[in-house]
């Protein structure tokens, strides 16, 4: 599962970081708690003139199927079962052909206590690098708006997610990940994010197999922070929110 999750880094960082181009110029602030329908940096390749193009766009969380009657959905798609997007209405076209690279810093879990007491955790990499998701993306066309006018199409996006991995004597991260909760969002390194996006591959079901068979591998070293309740109110936004702080319980 992943409900919220931090993108800090500026525009050209991440033109930099992933050697990609912009389509156009776009301005995305950074954000230390990101949000279901919150505007994020997508990474994606285009075959332009025969050529493959990467490029950063930004699209709102939570796709939106083509076929949506209006983009209200979007709020309930944020994320994507591995195990079945091959076969849901809502991905198993983007899954074949608009796969993209869902950049990050972390992510933030909640363990439920007693009553209804929760404490928020960081879950982030333990070197301070960032992190990469693998993510569907579609366009919905609004038919109210005319051809050109400001709107007229929406980008949006999903982010993969999976079974927590077991914990094993390799690390002891996957025992923490799995008493917060038993779903993972599905980091990529670079080699995987390579083919993940590579839109001149059309086997979506030996990708999704692929990003799946690499998940402990990438989150070996992730570490799991307690902070503040603060970050369970979408209007707080700062980087005191991923200040580690002692549990609750």
């Amino acid at each position: 599962m992943c409900g919220r999750y931090v993108m800090a880094r500026a525009v050209g960082d991440l033109l930099a970081e992933f050697d990609a181009q912009l389509e156009e110029d776009v301005e995305l602030p950074p954000s230390w708690n990101v949000a279901p329908t919150d505007d994020v940096p997508i990474v994606l390749e285009r075959l332009i003139d025969d050529s493959t193009v990467r490029q950063l766009h930004v699209a709102r969380w939570g796709l939106v199927p083509s076929w949506a009657k209006d983009p209200g959905i979007g709020s309930k798609m944020i994320n994507a079962r591995s195990e079945t997007v091959l076969e849901k209405p809502a991905f198993r076209k983007a899954v074949q052909s608009r796969r993209c690279a869902v950049p990050a810093d972390g992510y933030y879990e909640w363990k439920q206590g007693t009553g209804k007491a929760k404490q928020p955790y960081y879950v982030h990499p333990g070197e301070g690098s960032g992190l990469v998701f693998a993510g569907l993306y579609e366009w919905w066309k609004d038919a109210s708006k005319a051809e050109g006018e400001p709107g007229r199409w929406l980008l949006s996006t999903s982010i993969l997610t999976a079974d927590t991995p077991p914990p094993g004597s390799e690390s002891t991260v996957f025992g923490k990940l799995t008493a917060l909760h038993d779903r993972v969002p599905l980091p990529m390194d670079r080699a995987t994010m390579e083919s993940w996006i590579d839109p001149q591959i059309d086997d979506a079901a030996f990708l999704v197999d692929l990003v799946r068979a690499h998940v402990k591998d990438v989150a070996g070293d992730w570490r799991v922070d307690s902070v503040g309740r603060e970050v369970g109110n979408v209007r707080n936004n700062s980087p005191e929110l991923i200040r580690p702080v002692e549990a609750l319980f």
